[in-house]
């Protein structure tokens, strides 16, 4: 059996599945980096991180996502942050940039605004796990609110992977950002309802319409028939 290269090539779209990981791969590639620099340095790169409610601390809403204190912090965001964000470009690609800038940026803003902060010794929120709270929920409440059916199955996929963080958005352990997880999660469902008219959209079946019958036409042609029957 002769099996075409071309045809191998159509069936398995490997462009596309680059363009969904590309930028996803490229923020993985990126905190690596700067966690490895910052270890091998000592830069104590944690004061760029959310210092809430200081000037000095404002750099952290953009800088914080790329930052991590240790090899277990930015292990355990890897693999959910490249997963949920590579979700976002292939099943939302018209809105994924703007999504998650907006995610990004109201996240980063409303930690800055309410998160935890000592005037004695100062709170440094870092991470990138604000943003795999934007995006899971995100995701989640973007099927519900579009209900559209096959949307509503990556929802279903997020709880099943990911509906474990809920707890995480609670104070039970104050040695992590619960605040972040909190804001990131707020401006996940926030995302989600202000673009729910927007991407994708689940297909609205119109029933064919019916024509409407003119009775009284219909019986004076009838009489008609009778009348030449009775002619002839």
């Amino acid at each position: 059996m002769f099996l075409d290269k071309t045809d191998c090539m159509r069936k398995f779209p490997l462009h596309e599945f680059i363009s969904v990981i590309k930028y996803p791969l490229l923020f993985l590639i990126i905190i690596w980096v700067v966690f490895i620099v910052d270890v091998i340095f000592k830069l104590d790169l944690y004061t760029y991180g959310v210092n809430p409610r200081t000037i000095s601390g404002l750099k952290g809403i953009v800088c914080s996502p790329f930052i991590h204190g240790d090899i277990g912090h930015i292990a355990n965001n890897s693999l959910p942050i490249f997963i949920l964000s590579s979700m976002i470009f292939y099943f939302y690609k018209p809105i994924a940039w703007s999504s998650i800038i907006w995610i990004y940026f109201i996240s980063g803003i409303w930690l800055w605004i309410g998160g935890r902060n000592n005037e004695i010794i100062p709170n440094y929120h870092i991470g990138a796990s604000t943003l795999i709270y934007g995006f899971a929920f995100f995701l989640f409440f973007s099927g519900i609110f579009r209900k559209h059916t096959q949307l509503m199955l990556v929802s279903a996929f997020v709880v099943f992977m990911y509906g474990s963080i809920t707890h995480g958005i609670f104070p039970f352990d104050t040695k992590v950002s619960w605040e972040g997880h909190l804001f990131g999660a707020l401006s996940g469902i926030l995302v989600a309802y202000s673009y729910r008219k927007e991407g994708p959209q689940a297909s609205i079946y119109k029933w064919p319409e019916e024509e409407e019958i003119d009775l009284e036409a219909l019986y004076n042609e009838q009489e008609k028939l009778l009348n030449d029957q009775e002619i002839h």
